[in-house]
């Protein structure tokens, strides 16, 4: 009888029974099965030597009571009754096979070579070859009968039915781990390499990617699971778009740690997250670049409770400085990320100092009782604020955090003597149209005053792009509108931007800083611009959804553009000179822009201390425009605009 909806199928009560009792009676019945196989091969052996059925007793028990007595605590030891009775593995073969092996030496020995009174000596070799043979085959049985019967009845016809893509070792080991599944089917396999196209492997077909249209049309397949961990992000992307645009939900597997245990289940199989799509592959930290400012230093952090700061915080914490200081003006994210490291260091047992500090870093009374009091060495100032459209409804407030707050921390620095000074800024600081930009940029020319202020510091600035999953970006807003139902919505079809993963982006941050001489911009290679309609459309079919539009009118979320919002441009750009050097590290290029005096700059400074204290709004923005030279509020959206100066900087 075949299942419909949650309903159980019908069981036989004997396979209800076996499969429900608990594993110790499980592993009980299984030993007293060996034992029994014990005794029946003995009496076949000597059946086999003698060619007559002996009576049990004499000869044959002390042969049964050895062979007992030899085999059960060898299977046991071996590990023959951990493995579940029903799904005979390779590896539980492989333990019957060794144990048995095991037992033969002894019995060998007892039997043949030494000899017992009236037991034949070829009992000695015929008794394991029978044993082996009797104790495999009972469990291939198992695994036949048992199993067999227990997928037929409890498996849904209507469960998704996938395929894995690869079959190399870890499409094989996901195979492994999912075949006994009842709540998902493997139907087959998807491979490139075209020889094995319309071949085997299990007993399943080997499919092209071509043929995944057809399949899913047919209704054949419904789930691709994605096993081919050393697949680069371009062919990923490239497969995952293929797929999805022909209806199919993609899955990647587990760790390969947990396959090869066997411990996965459906559940274990996560979506493929967006991040695994951008146009790059992640290059390996260089050891010695992230430990250098860091190791057996105390290390201040602004902002620590925010995406950035936090991340910076959890890689800063594994690098083992001396003191590790946090400050932040929003309570609950530092106190989130105080407990996060606390508890991290209760379990490790690390022996750095975690200090919280709650208050603004335009407050510059603070911030001088927070570096007096801890003597930083290195310092990452990250604490901004960074949404387009609330600094541009707000600007006296982003001009006072993102400047104003950059140039109390950066005197402070200079002023207690701190060895490097780091800051997180923006590809919106490059040819602003918004103000949030332009504050990233006078906080850049900031940083570049100080640093010819004090050549015996060093002071840089690192400027990435977006950061997915960060506070500011798109992907959190998008992820809860497709699970609110839809639609997403785009500002326009052309809006790009680049991408970076949060762990990346603190990761290249930390490597920048190190190759500082002073005063150098920092531009981390972000790989291919994206286009937010694509990010919108790789979302909602990774979610297991369709786009609603002209070409699929039934689908389950629209896509709806609004309009670009004040100050956005199309595209962002990295750099405002033309060129860029390499630096140290392949994913981080340096440049030394536009660079204005130090009297400019301080003079700026005091100039919008004096209009916020007024909260004279129109003349903060006059001088913000004055002094960041490439701000165009009125510049098209389009972006782009001859850069003021530039002057690239040799790789050291």
């Amino acid at each position: 009888m075949k299942a419909s909806g949650t309903e159980r199928p019908m069981t036989s009560p004997a396979v209800d029974f076996l499969i429900n009792l608990p594993r110790a009676a499980k592993r009980a019945i299984m030993l007293a099965l060996d034992v029994l196989l014990c005794f029946a091969t003995v009496q076949a052996s000597f059946f086999l030597r003698l060619g007559e059925w002996q009576p049990v007793d004499g000869r044959p028990l002390y042969a049964t009571v050895a062979t007992v007595g030899l085999a059960i605590p060898i299977f046991i030891t071996q590990g023959l009754y951990r493995s579940i009775f029903r799904y005979s593995t390779p590896a539980a073969l492989h333990a019957v096979v060794r144990s048995v092996i095991i037992f033969s030496l002894p019995c060998v020995a007892i039997f043949s070579f030494a000899g017992v009174v009236g037991v034949p000596r070829t009992i000695g070799i015929i008794e394991p070859i029978l044993l082996f043979l009797s104790i495999a085959g009972l469990r291939v049985s198992a695994d036949w009968l048992l199993g067999q019967t227990y997928r037929r009845q409890y498996r849904d016809d209507s469960s998704p039915r996938a395929v894995i893509y690869g079959v190399e070792e870890a499409g094989r080991q996901l195979y492994a781990a999912m075949a006994r599944s009842h709540a998902l089917r493997i139907v087959g396999f998807v491979d490139e390499e075209h020889a094995l196209h319309g071949a085997t492997f299990a007993g399943l077909p080997i499919f092209s990617i071509a043929d995944l249209a057809d399949l899913a049309a047919a209704g054949r397949v419904d789930d691709l699971l994605l096993a081919a961990p050393n697949l680069n992000r371009s062919r990923r992307l490239e497969i995952v778009q293929q797929v999805t645009e022909v209806g199919l939900h993609v899955r990647t597997i587990p760790s390969m740690t947990d396959i090869v245990r066997g411990n996965v289940s459906v559940a274990d199989l996560k979506d493929v997250a967006i991040e695994d799509l951008l146009s790059r592959n992640p290059v390996p930290p260089e050891s010695e670049l992230l430990a250098k400012t860091i190791r057996d230093r105390t290390v201040l952090v602004t902002g620590a409770g925010g995406s950035i700061g936090g991340e910076l915080c959890r890689q800063i914490f594994d690098l083992e400085p001396a003191r590790l200081v946090l400050f932040d003006v929003a309570e609950y994210n530092l106190y989130l990320i105080t407990e996060e490291l606390r508890d991290r260091k209760a379990k490790t047992g690390a022996g750095l100092e975690i200090v919280p500090y709650l208050g603004s870093v335009r407050d510059a009374g603070r911030m001088e009782e927070v570096i007096r009091t801890e003597q930083p060495s290195t310092i990452y100032h990250a604490a901004a604020y960074k949404h387009v459209p609330l600094v541009e409804a707000n600007p006296c407030e982003g001009i006072a955090n993102n400047v104003l707050g950059t140039f109390v921390v950066a005197d402070l620095a200079a002023r207690h003597a701190a060895d490097y000074f780091i800051l997180v800024s923006s590809d919106k600081a490059v040819r602003p149209t918004n103000v949030m930009g332009a504050t990233k940029r006078l906080a850049e020319l900031i940083v570049q005053a100080f640093a010819k202020q004090n050549p015996g510091l060093k002071f840089s600035m690192v400027r990435f792009g977006n950061v997915l999953g960060s506070s500011g970006s798109v992907v959190p807003k998008f992820h809860q509108q497709i699970a609110g139902g839809g639609p997403v919505t785009v500002t326009d079809p052309e809006m790009t931007r680049y991408f970076m993963t949060i762990p990346e982006a603190a990761q290249l941050v930390l490597q920048a800083g190190s190759m500082t001489k002073g005063g150098e911009v920092f531009i981390l290679d972000m790989g291919e611009p994206v286009k937010i309609l694509d990010l919108a459309r790789n979302m909602i079919q990774l979610s297991g959804l369709t786009v609603r539009d002209e070409r699929n009118p039934e689908g389950d979320i629209a896509i709806e553009f609004v309009g670009i919002r004040d100050g956005e441009k199309l595209y962002e750009e990295l750099l405002i000179g033309e060129d860029s050097e390499p630096s140290a590290h392949p994913r981080i290029m340096r440049a030394r822009e536009c660079e204005l005096s130090w009297e400019e700059v301080h003079g700026a400074v005091i100039e919008l201390v004096q209009a916020l204290k007024l909260n004279d709004q129109t003349a903060a923005l006059e001088i913000l425009a004055r002094i960041v030279r490439e701000y165009r509020p009125d510049r098209a959206v389009r972006g782009g605009g001859e850069p003021r100066c530039a002057t690239a900087v040799r790789a050291s």
